[in-house]
Order: structure tokens, then C-alpha cells, then sequence
């Protein structure tokens, strides 16, 4: 492990809603625009810290600055009647009980959870017990949610896990319990990599993760041979790894990892370049692969943060100088603030290919634009035109039936589209090669990700599965 430390040891000051009124470097801004920011922030969650607000921001730049968008709450954020109905509440200073319902009823109606995660991907203990703080969405991959690490260093405004941090506990994955999860790998020897999500798991102190981590290193759980934690931290808190009080016994913890012969990614979310030219960040990679841990790096293609070809060429650059290797180009989820952040299909996968050409092969590691959908991890590989007809060339990475993977089809090409839902199979077809399964699943709660083939074809026949390919 590299022992090398900096001298100075900064604080972690979190600023919150009720904070903002106290941030110096809003006062720039018009009281209309705090306004509005209240107002949004009164509906989706904000949180902050002095590093981003003191190291990555530009405030001459704002409310350009990408940084400051990728933080800070937008009136574009909400629709314009629900963005007036907010800030006449907050200009007459509503009380909780009226300002908590209206925020309610505009959360609604921003499909908190897309893709299926509450009706398809919870897993079951037994077929009867619900695994609330897991999903098991893809074969060999289960998601844990530590119930201590369901918040972050600082949130992104166009976070799809937004429902996660607004108070709403039915919404919310969580799970304090350690042992569930170790049990529920044991019975399910086709998973071979466990990925630590939230929130951020690196908010917890090092002693709360190694509760989470410890038990998949027993010998019994040696088919577990890859465990992922995705991140923020490296670039809204770099520190983490650095100079927090348990920031060399974490480094330790990641070190046990790999000696127990488990191969450990931090799957870093690094959205734009900035955050990754302070000594802090960089100082912060350094050690982390001083253990023997490989850092991936991905991120959503955000409007107003991070939408040109130049930005992902010099960010993927980057990573590759400092030792990380790009991994994924998101399509921003549909949910939340999406409609303020999306960017269209057609224009997202120019914006890939151009930086993508500009890189050398070790940049070309990176995979996108990937829309994480419903079936599965779909990439949009390409824009053809096929017997007269042009057509988006679709790849899926990932599916919830494993059969599917690296499947191309095609869809009409729509240059306005921003999500698979908006898009409609070529050449006649009626639907999609995977609609039909997916519907099936959803009405049996039959996932081939959850058990052995044995398993799977018993209950597909205890359920009436009738399609499958």
C-alpha cells in the first residue's frame, strides 16, 4: 500500500437545502434564481460539499458551469407548472404540511424506479422472502445496498437513483444485513461478482464495510470472485482514501480483498474532466490501485454537464494517463429531472464516436452510448440504412436471459428519441425480439438470473412460462 499522505487533513462540511441561504458564492446569483433553487430542491434532493463547492466549481462561469449543473439544483429540473406551484409555496413559506404533499405528488409522477427494479429485479430467499436491499437483475451480477451507505459525499442533480434520498422509505432499497446476502450467494453458485452500490457505500466508515465485505471472502463463497463498489467518492471526496482517519485501514480492507484472491473494482463515476485534475483526486487513484484494485470509470452523457465530443475525448484521456480504464457511456436514465438532461439518441452516439475516434485503443475500452433498460443493457451501436429503411443497429449487452446478450436487432431511426420506450422495431415487426419474455416475467416473477437452469426450467413450468428462447 502507498503510505504517502498529504500533510493537510480537510473536513468533510456537507451543505444541505437549509444551507444554502449560508453558501458565499450564491450571493452572486439573483434572489429570483435561489428562489427557484429552493423550489427544486424542495422536490429533489440536494447535497453538497466544501470540496466540490470550493475546488470544482468555476463560479464565473456559472450557471454554465458544468460542474455547477451536475450539482446544483435547475428550474429546468422541473416542468414549469410544478416548478410555479413550488415556488409559491416556498415564497409564502408553506409549512411541512403543506410543502411535503406537493412534493409528493410531483415525485410521483417522475417514475421514481425505471426498469423494472422493484417488480423485476428483487430476488427472493426460499421463492417467498423479498431481498429488499439486493437486486439480481443479470446472471452472473447481484446489487447489494448497504443500509449504510444510502446517501453520498455530495448528490448529482441527474442521479436515477434520486428516490434513494427524498424520505420515501417504500421507495427505497436498503439492508443492514450482511448475512442475507452471504446466504442467498451460497444458494445461487451462477453469481460471480457483487456489486456494492446506493447511495455511495464509501460514506460508510471502513468498520461498516468490512462487515459488508468480510463474508464473501469465506472459502464457501469462492465462486464470488469479483466484488465491485461503485462510487462517487473519488471525485467529490477524494480524501476518503487519503487523509480520513480510516482511510489506511480502508486501503487495508481493499488489500484483504485481493489476498484472498477476489478481484476488487472501484467503479468510479467521473462526469466530467474537471474532477479529475486536483492533486487530491489524482492522489486518490494512486492509492487505490496501490492495493492491487483496478479503477473503472463511468458516466451518464448528461445535457449542460458533459454533451460534446471534446469533453469525453479529454476526460477518457485522462483516466487512461492516471492508470484507470474507461468502462461505460451511459444514456441518462428516464427518470427524475430527465427531460432537463437528456440528450437525444442519434446526437449521443455522434458525441461517443467522435471523442472515441480521438483516443488511442487503451481509451477504447470505454462501451456506450448504453441505455440501461428494462431487458437488459442496451448499446446503440449504429445508424444504418438497410434495404431503403434507416435504422438505429441495437447490441444488447446484458439481458435478463443470458441468451440474449451481444443480440443485435434494429429499430427505426428516430432523431428525436432519447429511450428504447420511444422506439420501434424495424422492418415491419411489431415488437422488440425480447417484449413478449419481459411481460412474462413480470407476471410469473421468473427470472433466469435467479437460479440454475434446473431451477429456472421448474419454475417456468410451475408458472406456465410459455415463452422462451
Amino acid at each position: 500500500m502507498n503510505k504517502t499522505r498529504v500533510s493537510q487533513s480537510p473536513r468533510l462540511e456537507i451543505l444541505l437545502r437549509k444551507d444554502l441561504d449560508s453558501i458565499p458564492q450564491l450571493q452572486k446569483l439573483s434572489a429570483d434564481a435561489r428562489t427557484d433553487m429552493r423550489a427544486v430542491s424542495a422536490v429533489l434532493p440536494f447535497r453538497v460539499n466544501r470540496y466540490v463547492v470550493d475546488n470544482l466549481i468555476d463560479w464565473d462561469r456559472v450557471p454554465d458551469d458544468p460542474i455547477y449543473q451536475l450539482t446544483f439544483p435547475q428550474p429546468g429540473m422541473l416542468a414549469d407548472a410544478d416548478l410555479a406551484r413550488m415556488r409559491d409555496l416556498v415564497v409564502r413559506n408553506a409549512p411541512k404540511a403543506e410543502l411535503e404533499p406537493a412534493a409528493r405528488e410531483i415525485q410521483a409522477g417522475l417514475n421514481p424506479h425505471p426498469a423494472g427494479q422493484i417488480e423485476l429485479n428483487v430476488p427472493y430467499l426460499d421463492d417467498e422472502t423479498p431481498l429488499r436491499g439486493m437486486q439480481h437483475k443479470y446472471r452472473e451480477t447481484v446489487l447489494f445496498f448497504p443500509g449504510s451507505g444510502q446517501t453520498c459525499h455530495t448528490y448529482c442533480t441527474y442521479c436515477f437513483r434520486w428516490a434513494q434520498f427524498v424520505g420515501i422509505d417504500e421507495l427505497k432499497f436498503a439492508d443492514n444485513q450482511a448475512s442475507g446476502l452471504a446466504e442467498y450467494l451460497r444458494r445461487h453458485k451462477e453469481v460471480n461478482s457483487v456489486l456494492f452500490t446506493g447511495g455511495d457505500p464509501m460514506v460508510m466508515k471502513t468498520s461498516v464495510l468490512r462487515r459488508y465485505l468480510e463474508p464473501l471472502l469465506a472459502p464457501d463463497l469462492s465462486h464470488v470472485n469479483s466484488i465491485r463498489i461503485g462510487t462517487k467518492a473519488p471525485a467529490y471526496w477524494p480524501y476518503r482514501f487519503t487523509t480520513d482517519s480510516d482511510a489506511d485501514d480502508l486501503l487495508r480492507l481493499f488489500e484483504e480483498v485481493r489476498a484472498a484472491g477476489r478481484h476488487l473494482a472501484v467503479m468510479a463515476h467521473y462526469s466530467h474532466f474537471r474532477e479529475l485534475e486536483t492533486e487530491a483526486a489524482q492522489h486518490a487513484i494512486r492509492r487505490i490501485m496501490s492495493t492491487g484494485a483496478v479503477v473503472r470509470c463511468q458516466a451518464p452523457l448528461i445535457r449542460h454537464v458533459n454533451d460534446s465530443a471534446d469533453t469525453w475525448k479529454r476526460l477518457w484521456r485522462r483516466e487512461v494517463l492516471l492508470g484507470a480504464v474507461p468502462y461505460y457511456m451511459f444514456v441518462e436514465r428516464d427518470t427524475g429531472p430527465k427531460g432537463y438532461f437528456e440528450v437525444p439518441l442519434a446526437r449521443a452516439l455522434d458525441i461517443f464516436s467522435e471523442a472515441y475516434r480521438n483516443v488511442s485503443g487503451l481509451a477504447r475500452t470505454v462501451r456506450g452510448p448504453s441505455m440501461s433498460a428494462t431487458p437488459g443493457k442496451v448499446l446503440v451501436d449504429g445508424i444504418a440504412e438497410v434495404h431503403g429503411e434507416k435504422v438505429f443497429v441495437l447490441k444488447m449487452l446484458q439481458g435478463r436471459d443470458p441468451l440474449w446478450v451481444n443480440q443485435i436487432f434494429f429499430a427505426k431511426f428516430d432523431p428525436a428519441a432519447t429511450w428504447i420506450d420511444q422506439l420501434e422495431p424495424a422492418f415491419g415487426k411489431t415488437e422488440f425480439f425480447f417484449t413478449k419474455t419481459v411481460e412474462e416475467m413480470k407476471r410469473t416473477h421468473v427470472q433466469p438470473a435467479w437460479g440454475t437452469e434446473t431451477h429456472i426450467r421448474k419454475r417456468m413450468t410451475e408458472f406456465g412460462f410459455v415463452e422462451w428462447e
